[in-house]
């Protein structure tokens, strides 16, 4: 019997140990409120750790969505400054890592599309940032990084970016993507301020202006997954991942299994997939939570853990 393909479609990977390790210690999972155990990753997200992953795993593929969390950048950037510094020659410094954030971006993207160039069971959506550049920019230099960098789609977190997925300075590169089939996988989930940049219900007036493009909601809308149901039935063109939320099904906010199956159903099984947010979360755990989900059938979760992947993403 021919086994199911399995696709992980959202995966982080970094350039050394160090810069993974700083990013997932400056990303505080607080969303889903308590949990007595989470199976949370050792991994430092480096390729080959990854690699490694990918190959124990049975995973064919994996997707890369590469981001660039300015604060997390601003942060290590204050704490490596030499202490001696005087208030002005500090503030100077830091002014220099502010305006360096775009071409940090710019580079961080064209380092993981030529590591999918040289992996060829890695795929990379690249991070575009409207508090960065501008919207003229982030089309363009998305167009630049499909063309000539093989770049399949693209990565947005509102909450750790600071827009909101409604925000018509998108609009620009919403239009590369229908232009060029490329779909979005965009964070979903609240913010610490409430402010709703990455809601389920945020993503609507992106949906409804695109309607030819693909936009994942990441997580399933995390600790507002009860807002994921209703935007499923208003637009076609939203899909969804289970990823990180599926780890968290015992927690306070979170969705019970069976709670989480039940939305996978109402969505449509055939609209989600499945991802490990790897290194927070090791890749085979992640098939087994959604192996062994109550409700779904094993054709549905066949599905979800590679095939949906294959075809939502165009893979």
């Amino acid at each position: 019997m021919t086994e199911p393909i399995k696709i992980d479609s959202h995966i982080h990977i970094f350039e050394n140990v160090e810069e993974g390790l700083a990013c997932k210690e400056g990303y505080e999972i607080w969303e889903y409120g308590q949990q007595e155990k989470v199976a949370l990753s050792a991994h430092s997200g480096t390729v080959e750790e990854l690699v490694a992953a990918m190959a124990e795993a049975g995973i064919a593929k994996g997707v890369v969505v590469n981001l660039v969390i300015p604060e997390v950048v601003r942060r290590k950037a204050a704490r490596s400054l030499p202490p001696d510094l005087d208030a002005r020659e500090r503030e100077m410094a830091l002014a220099g890592v502010e305006a360096g954030l775009p071409a940090r971006l710019v580079e961080f993207n064209r380092w993981a599309c030529r590591i999918a160039q040289a992996h060829p069971q890695i795929e990379t959506f690249v991070g575009i940032d409207v508090a960065l550049m501008s919207p003229e920019a982030n089309a363009q230099h998305l167009r630049d990084m499909a063309d000539t960098e093989s770049a399949r789609g693209v990565k947005l977190h509102g909450p750790a970016q600071g827009f909101f997925m409604g925000d018509e300075r998108l609009w620009p590169t919403y239009a590369v993507c229908r232009e060029m089939e490329l779909p979005v996988i965009g964070h979903s989930g609240p913010d610490e301020d409430g402010k709703g940049f990455a809601e389920p219900r945020a993503f609507g007036a992106a949906l409804a202006a695109f309607p030819e493009v693909p936009i994942v909601l990441a997580h399933m809308g995390g600790a507002t997954w009860s807002q994921a149901r209703e935007l499923a039935d208003s637009y076609a063109n939203a899909f969804f991942d289970c990823c990180e939320i599926i780890e968290w099904t015992r927690s306070a906010k979170g969705p019970t299994d069976a709670e989480l199956g039940r939305l996978i159903r109402d969505i449509g099984a055939e609209r989600v997939m499945m991802g490990s947010d790897f290194p927070w979360y090791d890749l085979d755990h992640t098939v087994e939570r959604v192996m062994g989900l109550p409700v779904l059938s094993q054709e549905e979760k066949e599905g979800i853990i590679g095939a949906n992947a294959q075809r939502i993403l165009k893979l």
